[in-house]
């Protein structure tokens, strides 16, 4: 590692108050592939992307959370703590997660993602946010996760139990569409814009034909979510009409 990742990597365990035996699991954790690919055009094989890490740590969530309700939601049948889990665990959530504790700043971005905004952007901080949790589990096991992350998922878990916020919108409306008119939303791709590094995608989500919000955003997964999160508003908003 040079001095500059050292720095991050150090600012990031202070952030979080946890200091690695073996730091170099946190480099890997926050190194995007885009920087990979980057470093290595410069000649550095020293430096390996956090997918691996990812795919770990997204287990590593699935066992935080079922831990977590089942001591804690008694009274909940397996249904509701399997909704509860999948609505933490979605990429919006862990995303919310992420930027409760700032994870995009200190992240290791190539310079294409950085100018599009990928510090900010779900996908990445969710994937990152596995990443962190998977090399967390490495270096100091399930204990140290719980103590490390749990705080920053307690609130949220409780939040969904209770039905105060909805943290995985199309999962909420397809629910909702369902139950009240026994039908799917469907996601149309009415409009993709702009140069290869800074597209635009735009959305429409339609019930039996009608529109029932259009969404914006860099990437389809992305228009989707807003799509579905105003959608939801405005079905809401005309049930209480």
């Amino acid at each position: 590692m040079i001095e500059e990742e050292l720095q991050r990597i150090i600012n990031f365990m202070e952030k979080i108050e946890y200091w690695f035996l073996e730091p170099r699991l946190l480099f890997i954790a926050l190194c995007h592939s885009s920087y990979v690919h980057e470093q290595k055009q410069k000649g550095r094989n020293d430096v390996i992307s956090n997918e691996r890490l990812e795919f770990l740590g997204d287990s590593v969530i699935e066992m935080l959370l079922s831990d977590y309700l089942y001591k804690n939601f008694e009274e909940f049948s397996e249904g509701n703590m399997a909704k509860i889990k999948a609505a933490v665990a979605s990429e919006e959530a862990l995303a919310r997660v992420a930027r409760d504790i700032n994870l995009g700043e200190f992240l290791f971005l190539g310079r294409g993602e950085e100018i599009t905004g990928g510090r900010d952007r779900d996908s990445i901080l969710a994937d990152a946010l596995e990443a962190v949790i998977g090399a967390l589990y490495l270096d100091g096991g399930f204990e140290v996760v719980k103590r490390v992350m749990l705080p920053h998922f307690e609130s949220y878990i409780k939040q969904v139990a209770e039905g105060k916020i909805i943290l995985d919108h199309k999962t909420a409306l397809q629910e909702l569409t369902q139950a009240k008119y026994k039908a799917l939303p469907r996601y149309v791709l009415v409009k993709e814009e702009g140069p290869s590094h800074m597209r635009k995608f735009t959305v429409e989500v339609r019930l039996k034909r009608k529109v029932l919000a259009v969404g914006e955003g860099t990437s389809i997964k992305e228009a989707e979510k807003v799509a579905a999160k105003l959608a939801l508003e405005k079905l809401k908003k005309e049930e209480n009409t």
